[in-house]
């Protein structure tokens, strides 16, 4: 996908200060969007964080030629670690940059208990690093993905994995895993394989893949709150294949929100609205 492509199906960077209302900084990111990611670099830094060992569970210690995958960097925002009580990782989309859903993660209005984490792809796309993917992907390619397993989704489902083992050592918390398009397949590739529940999903503008791996865990997602969100004219990820996701989690119990726009690949303020009814009823006390 060209690097024209990826502004248009990623979210861009492009809200101005904190204070405004958050009707009119959806619109300024939806604006920024439709302008093929014009946007600015973010007005505040975020907290970077190095790559950190995860530490070995008694498993590994009896096997420790097994093999582990390469830690994820990542970028914080919102609480600090140690007073988290929930922790949201989103998964930004095929030719991101690992700050792509940082004024996303901003705009939400969350409980002051709410952490943010967004890891960077492990892929580079570009020289600079600034476009990224979790694996190789050609969004033009037609065709049915449902039961497609693209090389590098078992790579990239250990480290999201291994990330998420990584925060839960932290302390108690509970973990909302989100993604955009190809993030938000790997968010579902995760939740429904990995052993320790998540406490939240949101998949936005996603689609299926791998469909024996999802229809065998499809169990996971019973009572699992879940937001998915597509719009009616996306041409790159068909929103029937979104909808048949939401019938699936839903006929396994899963307590799904969904939100269908008349848009494209992107996001819509009712999307950003209901994403932050998702983290507040998680971070409830």
């Amino acid at each position: 996908m060209s690097a024209r492509r990826a502004a248009v199906v990623t979210p861009a960077r492009s809200l101005h200060t904190a204070a405004m209302q958050l009707a009119a900084r959806v619109a300024l990111i939806l604006g920024a969007i439709a302008a093929l990611g014009c946007g600015k670099a973010p007005s505040r830094p975020a907290d970077r964080v190095a790559p950190a060992p995860v530490a070995a569970s008694p498993a590994d210690a009896a096997s420790s030629d097994a093999p582990r995958p390469p830690p994820l960097a990542f970028i914080t925002v919102g609480a600090a670690a140690e007073a988290a009580t929930t922790t949201v990782v989103l998964l930004h989309g095929y030719g991101a940059a690992g700050d792509d859903l940082l004024d996303l993660a901003r705009l939400l209005p969350v409980p002051a208990t709410v952490r943010f984490v967004l890891p960077a792809a492990p892929i580079a796309l570009d020289g600079a690093g600034t476009e990224r993917a979790w694996w190789h992907f050609d969004p033009d390619a037609a065709g049915d993905r449902r039961d497609q397993i693209p090389v590098g989704l078992a790579a990239a489902r250990a480290q999201v994995d291994a990330l998420l083992d990584q925060l839960e050592a932290a302390g108690p918390q509970r973990i909302v895993l989100g993604g955009f398009s190809q993030g938000a397949m790997l968010a579902v590739d995760v939740a429904l394989q990995r052993a320790r529940p998540l406490a939240g999903l949101a998949v936005l503008s996603g689609t299926r893949i791998d469909g024996a791996a999802w229809r065998a865990g499809i169990g996971r997602a019973r009572g699992l709150p879940v937001l998915i969100s597509h719009g009616t004219a996306d041409d790159v990820l068909p929103v029937a294949e979104a909808s048949a996701l939401r019938d699936q989690l839903r006929a396994a119990g899963a307590d799904v929100t969904w939100v269908e726009f008349p848009g494209g690949h992107t996001l819509a303020d009712e999307t950003v609205a209901q994403l932050a009814q998702l983290i507040g009823r998680v971070a409830a006390p």
